[in-house]
Parts: C-alpha cells; structure tokens; sequence
C-alpha cells in the first residue's frame, strides 16, 4: 500500500520539525528512551521465571519493580529531549541510572562465582549503555568545525582617474 504523496510530505515536514526541535542530542535521548521504555516493558509483560545474574536485585525487589526503573528513566529521557539545549541532563542521568544497576548485578553476580556469564553482560552494559550514554552526554549539540573564510582575492587596483578634458586653446572662443 501506498502512502499518498502529501501523507508523506506532511510525515516529513513533522519530522524536520521534530528534528529541529530536539537537536542531536535529544533524538539520542528520545531513540535511547524509547528502547528502555520497552526494554522495561517486556520485563512488566513477559517476566523471565528466574532470571540469572539478577540475584542482587530480585533480593531487594521483585523484577517487575527493577522494570519500572527501565520505564521511568525511558520517559524522562524522553521528556528532557524535549527542553532546551543545557536542561537535558536529567535525561542523560536517567538513561544510565537502569544500565548502571544491571551491570552492578551481572558484575557482583559473576564475582560471587553465581553466573560466570554475568562478567560479560555487565562489560556489555558498561560499554554499549554507560559508555555509549556518557559519550553522547558530552557531544555539544552544534560541534561542527567552524568555517574556513574563502581566501581573499588582492584588492583590485584603484580605477584610472578619468581622461582630463582638453585643454582650452589659446586664441580661441571658448
């Protein structure tokens, strides 16, 4: 099925204006929120029976509570997307505050002999969710270098004065 053709330039034009409004760094805010909002999600919707490696949080709280954490972090990411350049780092916060947990459970877990794997999941989260949001959060919103100036030509020379007119003879009416 087609999309009509002003379907689809209105669809564009939005997300000009989306992305105008929210900047590079808040279109990683708003994508990174997203994904923890349904990364929490599933943990709400479809909950693993015994989840391994998790013995630190499942101890504190039930998963479903640990998948709240994912939900509300997602949604503040994408509320702070949505301010001024400077006011977001609420949502940079949140989006490590989840990612941090896990691999703070996957590492303790792996150390207590528990879950060998776990030393690998939380490399993963402190590389690819950590250092990945940490890296964007420094990542001013208009890094581009600034603009070479055009050599400039040598002035051109002054324009010749113009022709004097004739000079008048002498002995004639003029």
């Amino acid at each position: 099925m087609a999309i009509p053709d002003n379907t689809r330039r209105a669809m564009t034009a939005a997300g000009r204006r989306l992305r105008a409004h929210v900047g590079r760094r808040g279109g990683f805010l708003l994508l990174v929120g997203s994904g923890q909002v349904v990364w929490g999600c599933q943990f709400l919707l479809d909950p693993a029976p015994s989840p391994q490696g998790l013995t630190l949080l499942t101890e504190v709280a039930p998963l479903h509570v640990w998948a709240w954490l994912w939900v509300a972090a997602g949604v503040s990411a994408i509320l702070s997307a949505c301010v001024r350049i400077g006011g977001d780092w609420p949502g940079y916060a949140a989006v490590m505050a989840p990612p941090t947990v896990w691999l703070t459970a996957y590492l303790s877990a792996a150390l207590a002999g528990e879950f060998a794997r776990g030393v690998w999941l939380a490399a993963y989260y402190a590389a690819m969710h950590v250092g990945v949001c940490l890296w964007a959060s420094s990542v001013p919103e208009f890094s581009l270098p600034a603009a070479v100036p055009a050599p400039r030509a040598a002035p051109a020379p002054p324009p010749a004065p113009p022709p004097a007119p004739p000079a008048a003879r002498k002995g004639t009416d003029q």
